[in-house]
């Protein structure tokens, strides 16, 4: 049997903040990482952007260097992998061996969720999760010129901006009233979708697919509930992962939505710590709700929160979370969570693309979304940071900096 004093589970940003962090720290121990990719530790956020557009190669979005990890001795691990954790004789099960560890931090992130209907499975339906699936599109991307995008999150419509870069005819389908409503206000929902249709993309809202037509493997159309036919050469789903955490939770760590931790990323599970996407916390920016956070800075500071705790630091999460999105020309930042607010300020004018919408819940400032607004975002952080109320008439007024606003502590 195999034996690392550290065994991390998962190859993505979590599991490789992980070990820099180890080592950062001083951890002179054994470091074991088992990855189901056969790559290196990779930024996943470039798939749907820049590496999707041809504008970074795949060695440019590695987190570091395949030489860095031996030469901080971290065992890697990778196409294989887990199939089962024993907590008690404290060992996972990779294939047919058996992998022991004194700690273990489980990192998996999640799966595409994937199209359960009619037609789902034929060969020219993609996903945007792993290098693989980007290469698998960017080595059909010259044959075809109708592509069908299921799901209006950030997935789906970074890809449809690379997909109207490169001349494709684009149509987009979200179920719900608007794309973005799960994550933003109805304004920067309502500015995103004209800019798709600025750009010739067919964007198509409150619509419902029934199945995909399939010809000799392959989709053909997209046939919608209230009965038209999208013709199509790809279809790209872009509705949300599925959290990796089969394992534990058959090992009986507590879950639902992920698998539950406490404020320093401990699982149920002794000495086995979970961080990133696949981990359900108590976030604070949520008002206290129990949630998991699809980012990369969540990825990275509960990395770091469990190794300090490893290390003998006892500092609980409590990083604000902040996230992007590239598409065209707009870079779109932001910081906090928007969840159960209850009123929206806009600052400055969406028709000069450059504007903020600031999210209050209670007359506080919760989060911030800010397209082509750095300063906006940067100064906005420290108003989500301290419970603060401002003045709302202010708020919408660009002449004045956020970081110049008078506030008071929220009673």
């Amino acid at each position: 049997m195999k034996y690392f004093d550290i065994l991390i589970v998962g190859a993505g940003h979590a599991g490789a903040q992980a070990a820099i962090s180890l080592r950062q720290l001083g951890f002179k121990g054994s470091v074991g990482m088992i990855g189901d990719e056969k790559d290196p530790p990779y930024e996943r956020p470039p798939l749907s952007k820049e590496y999707f557009a041809g504008d970074k190669s795949f060695e440019r979005i590695l987190i570091r260097p395949a030489a860095f990890w031996e030469e901080r001795k971290i065992d890697m691990l990778l196409g294989r992998r887990v199939k089962s954790v024993d907590p008690v004789g404290k060992f996972v099960t990779v294939g047919d061996e058996e992998i022991g560890y004194d700690k273990l931090i489980w990192c998996t992130g999640g799966s595409p969720r994937m199209l359960t209907c009619s037609g789902a499975e034929a060969h020219n339906v993609h996903a945007v999760r792993r290098r693989d699936d980007v290469d698998a599109m960017m080595a059909k991307i010259d044959s075809i010129r109708h592509v069908t995008i299921i799901g209006g999150g950030y997935i789906g419509l970074e890809a449809a901006a690379v997909l109207s870069k490169f001349g494709k005819t684009v149509v987009l389908i979200e179920a719900l009233d608007r794309v973005l409503a799960r994550v933003a206000g109805e304004e920067l929902s309502r500015f995103y979708e004209a800019e798709h249709r600025a750009h010739g993309v067919d964007l198509r809202t409150g619509a419902k697919m029934d199945c995909i037509e399939v010809q000799d493997g392959k989709a053909s159309a997209v046939l919608m509930a209230d009965g038209d036919r999208i013709e199509t050469d790809m279809v790209i789903v872009g509705i949300g992962i599925v959290p990796e955490t089969g394992p534990l939770i058959a090992a009986g760590a507590c879950g639902g939505n992920g698998v539950d931790v406490d404020e320093y990323c401990r699982t149920s599970l002794p000495d086995i710590y979970a961080v990133g996407d696949c981990a359900s916390h108590a976030n604070r920016f949520a008002r206290g709700a129990q949630m998991r956070i699809e980012s990369v800075q969540n990825a990275n500071d509960q990395a770091k929160t469990a190794v300090g705790h490893i290390m003998g630091k006892e500092e609980p999460y409590d990083a604000v979370p902040w996230f992007w999105s590239n598409q065209y020309d707009l870079k779109l930042q932001t910081v906090g969570l928007s969840t159960g607010y209850d009123q929206t300020v806009l600052r400055g004018d969406p028709a000069n693309r450059s504007f903020s919408v600031v999210y209050l819940k209670g007359r506080k400032v919760i989060a911030l979304d800010c397209v082509n607004a750095v300063k906006d975002y940067v100064q906005g952080r420290a108003h989500v940071l301290s419970g603060a109320t401002l003045d709302q008439a202010q708020l919408a007024d660009v002449s004045v900096p956020l970081k110049e606003m008078r506030w008071k502590k929220a009673v």
